[in-house]
């Protein structure tokens, strides 16, 4: 359900000075958030990274120890059957990973649900940074960071409307900063990152995309 008001933010030059103002849709800015969305997707998110290629031999599938290494009695020691078992060094691995599918999915208006409801959080945060425009000079980390300072901030996720390899160049060694697509935009990176960096054009295309 959207706010009666749109919410409205600032828009700033890459020197960090205030260059206008920008009204939000209140429709994807101004929701009321649903934390029990945004969590099922960070969870599916985070499964969905997990490869599950692990896996290691059961003492079925250990070579070796087809013979009784000892009789049963009258050793003085405790009775086994094989040297492929669990205690002993080489032995098979009790209840052994294998590879399996983690997997989960999300319902699409889920998905919408949560990214709104992370998108608006930001706005409530006041976490949502947004800029005329990232026409930085060249692909140089020192360019971004410079960007980065003027309106301080030092944890972010950089949304751009398309492939901009000079300030994904130029973001790329700085910890802690990230550049993503509009299309690739997720609810995970979203909450993992303390401010959200937008420029006009990313905000034109979010708006459409998910109005």
């Amino acid at each position: 359900m959207a706010t009666e008001k749109a919410p409205k933010v600032a828009v700033y030059s890459i020197a960090g000075e205030k260059v206008g103002e920008v009204e939000l849709n209140a429709g994807i800015f101004g929701v009321e958030v649903n934390e029990s969305a945004m969590h099922a997707c960070v969870t599916a998110y985070l499964a969905n990274q997990r490869q599950g290629t692990q896996s290691a031999l059961t003492r079925a599938e250990v070579s070796g120890g087809g013979i009784k290494p000892w009789r049963q009695k009258g050793s003085g020691r405790a009775r086994q059957g094989s040297t492929r078992s669990p205690q002993w060094m080489h032995g098979g691995i009790v209840f052994a990973p294998k590879p399996r599918d983690y997997r989960m999915s999300v319902n699409k208006k889920v998905k919408r649900l949560a990214l709104k409801s992370a998108l608006t959080s930001k706005v409530q945060d006041e976490a949502l940074v947004v800029f005329d425009a990232l026409d930085i000079e060249a692909a140089k980390t020192k360019q971004m960071i410079k960007v980065l300072d003027a309106v301080k901030v030092e944890k972010a996720l950089i949304v751009l409307p398309e492939k901009d390899e000079i300030v994904e160049r130029a973001a790329g060694n700085i910890p802690n900063v990230k550049t993503t697509l509009v299309g690739t935009l997720n609810v995970y990176e979203l909450l993992k990152y303390d401010t959200l960096i937008l420029t006009k054009d990313s905000l034109a295309k979010i708006e459409e995309v998910y109005s």
